[in-house]
């Protein structure tokens, strides 16, 4: 005849298992959800979408495909300063854009200009290459595909645009219409000197018409375009998944207004 278990041994292998579950859970999210591309994709758009979503057929059918296609670098790279070596704060980023950068001055506001200049510039539509600066005047692009006179205009832009500028120079979106090349930015806030912005570069929907957006961003000090990782909900990263009614928008550790999601 077999020895029935008695209630406290019940308990204690359940406890057990229930510690050993933990401390896998506890591993996975220290060695796999903070690897750097972890999906080993060689582009933005080779990342899964979330369960449940599909990516959106864009307004702009070319930017979105630009977008896709930006190469990440192998599994493991970490980000770079623009100085040399590692950057801090590692764990806010989920991959490495390969896309070197073009001066220490290319933060957050200058990498959204820069992708989006990159699109116009590979395209050879050299006129809609331009971005006002912070005192409202035009900063027009005339090298056509002269690639020194290109980074060179970018560098000036670095020097005469910000967050600010950016700000007034695009107009508001709303969050379920949301499209890969907008741009989440607020310029400096009261009490805060500095203003950030972020660039949604694939976005995906589901039946009800939830959105999950991917975002890349530059910071200071300058260091590479990196995707910003979802530690809330690793099991979402690199996404963030929004209803459209949210009053906050959180992304990261950023949290922007509904009216801070702009595009030009």
């Amino acid at each position: 005849m077999m020895k029935k278990s008695s209630p406290w041994r019940v308990a204690f292998l359940i406890a057990s298992l229930g510690i050993a579950l933990a401390a896998c859970a506890w591993i996975w999210w220290i060695k796999s959800s903070q690897a750097s591309n972890a999906w080993k994709a060689s582009c933005v758009g080779e990342i899964p979408a979330p369960r449940g979503y599909k990516r959106i057929e864009a307004q702009d059918a070319g930017y979105a495909a630009f977008l896709r296609a930006l190469p990440l670098k192998p599994k493991g790279s970490k980000v770079q300063l623009f100085t040399g070596g590692d950057a801090n704060y590692q764990w806010l980023s989920t991959g490495v854009i390969d896309m070197a950068l073009l001066s220490n001055a290319e933060q957050c506001a200058d990498v959204t200009m820069r992708i989006r200049a990159e699109y116009w510039y590979k395209t050879e539509r050299y006129q809609d290459i331009h971005f006002m600066d912070v005192n409202g005047k035009c900063m027009q692009y005339q090298g056509g595909k002269n690639r020194t006179d290109f980074e060179r205009f970018l560098r000036k832009v670095y020097s005469m645009c910000n967050t600010f500028s950016l700000y007034h120079e695009t107009e508001p979106r709303a969050i379920r219409n949301v499209q890969p090349g907008d741009i989440l930015v607020y310029p400096a806030r009261d009490g805060h000197q500095y203003g950030h912005a972020v660039m949604v570069v694939d976005v995906a929907k589901n039946k009800a018409g939830k959105v999950a957006i991917m975002c890349v961003e530059g910071n200071t000090p300058a260091r590479e375009i990196h995707l910003l990782r979802n530690a809330t909900h690793p099991f979402r990263n690199p996404w963030f998944l929004l209803d459209g009614n949210e009053h906050i928008i959180r992304v990261s550790v950023f949290h922007f207004e509904p009216e801070e999601l702009r595009h030009y």
